[in-house]
């Protein structure tokens, strides 16, 4: 796969990627917590990168670091349009987001994104008796 950030100039040519946009002409958004011992600690300059498969590349929609508070707020992504009946299932995209420093650490999660809803992503970083750290 080919990675390209969301706002290359070669995505806007790509038509599997326009139509992506098509299906996908709202805002959904993200909200990263990463911590150790329960929540009680903030994991901050962990590296975050939010992405999709799209066609033959692998869309980069964000891409930042964890702050003194282990937080990241305010990942806005691309998500269908919403629903008004509060019987229906909501349209959503589906993201892929990887958490990783410079120790052993490489987690995968699957991002879900509704329109104008904020998604909170947990990352509990758990430090090992051999001073790697894995997550859970």
């Amino acid at each position: 796969m080919i990675e390209k950030f969301y706002n290359d100039e070669v995505l806007r040519e790509d038509p599997v990627f326009n139509r992506f946009l098509m299906d996908n002409p709202s805002t959904g958004y993200l909200k990263v917590r990463a911590s150790s011992a329960n929540e009680a600690v903030p994991i901050s300059g962990l590296n975050v990168k939010v992405y999709k498969d799209i066609g033959n590349y692998r869309v980069i929609f964000f891409e930042g670091v964890t702050d003194y508070s282990g937080m990241i707020n305010n990942i806005q992504l691309p998500a269908p349009m919403g629903v008004t009946d509060d019987l229906v299932v909501p349209n959503f995209t589906e993201y892929k987001l990887e958490a990783y420093n410079n120790s052993n650490l490489d987690l995968y999660y699957d991002i879900s994104v509704c329109c104008n809803i904020t998604v909170i992503q947990y990352i509990n970083i758990t430090p090992s008796v051999n001073g790697m750290n894995y997550g859970n």
